[in-house]
């Protein structure tokens, strides 16, 4: 009677625990944008955050989407990914809203004028749109014909983690341009590898496809690597700290 009743504890700890861990796989990764949504909207300066890391993002998601079409994974990554999805395009537009108050020229780039300089570097959250909602139905359509394709099955899936393991790279990028970590938020990182930890260790539990655990690993490295410069910017700075942006941009609204 004892083994049973402890069976049963184990068995409800087991399922509160599956529970608690899905609930963190689902809305784990949308929790570091949080401090850095705040501190857009506080400061009124999306100039320390890469909209390039929305982008990877984006494509790494519905890149996944499709992948599970051709082969299945555990559903709390199939609404990792389309949560996620919709979080980036709220910071697109709250990054879009920013710029367009603070720019001080009049001229207007959209997705239509398909002039590769400008790429992602348009004047409204509704280019951005347009831009997702077109190369979701291309890869749609392509993944739709090469479907029976096992070699372009298991491709997408590795593109699809590849991409998203590249997410710190444009913000690694930003930084090393700007030569400052200055308008990123730090709060944001440290989330980013403890949940990217998280995440790896979740896709090794769960049996999850080896190219997920695989790219995992390679984006524990890029955050470390963001982690790095945060050190190395504070301690030896390479420009002056400027707070004069942050003010011009709050009185613009």
């Amino acid at each position: 009677m004892d083994e049973v009743i402890m069976d049963q504890i184990m068995h409800a700890v087991y399922q509160a625990v599956s529970w608690i861990a899905s609930l963190a796989i689902i809305f784990g990764g949308v929790v570091p944008y949080i401090p850095q949504y705040r501190d857009i909207r506080r400061t009124q300066n999306a100039e320390g955050f890469s909209t390039y890391v929305c982008l990877v993002l984006l494509v790494a998601n519905i890149l996944r989407i499709l992948f599970r079409f051709g082969r299945y994974f555990e559903t709390p990554l199939l609404w990792q990914s389309i949560i996620m999805i919709v979080t980036m395009l709220i910071m697109l537009n709250l990054c879009t809203s920013v710029r367009m108050a603070t720019e001080l020229s009049t001229k207007r780039r959209s997705f239509t004028d398909f002039d590769w300089n400008y790429f992602w570097s348009w004047s409204r959250f509704v280019d951005y749109l347009q831009c997702v909602l077109a190369f979701t139905v291309l890869a749609a359509y392509v993944t739709y014909l090469l479907l029976d394709s096992v070699l372009f099955v298991e491709s997408l899936g590795f593109l699809a983690v590849f991409t998203e393991a590249m997410l710190g790279t444009p913000q690694l990028y930003c930084n090393y341009q700007n030569k400052s970590t200055e308008g990123m938020s730090i709060k944001m990182v440290l989330m980013w590898t403890s949940g990217d930890t998280f995440k790896t260790g979740y896709f090794l539990l769960t049996q999850a496809p080896v190219q997920f655990w695989i790219c995992g690993l390679l984006q524990v490295c890029v955050d470390l690597a963001i982690l790095f410069q945060v050190y190395y910017f504070s301690r030896y700075p390479q420009k002056p700290v400027s707070h004069t942006t942050h003010t011009t941009s709050a009185k613009a609204l």
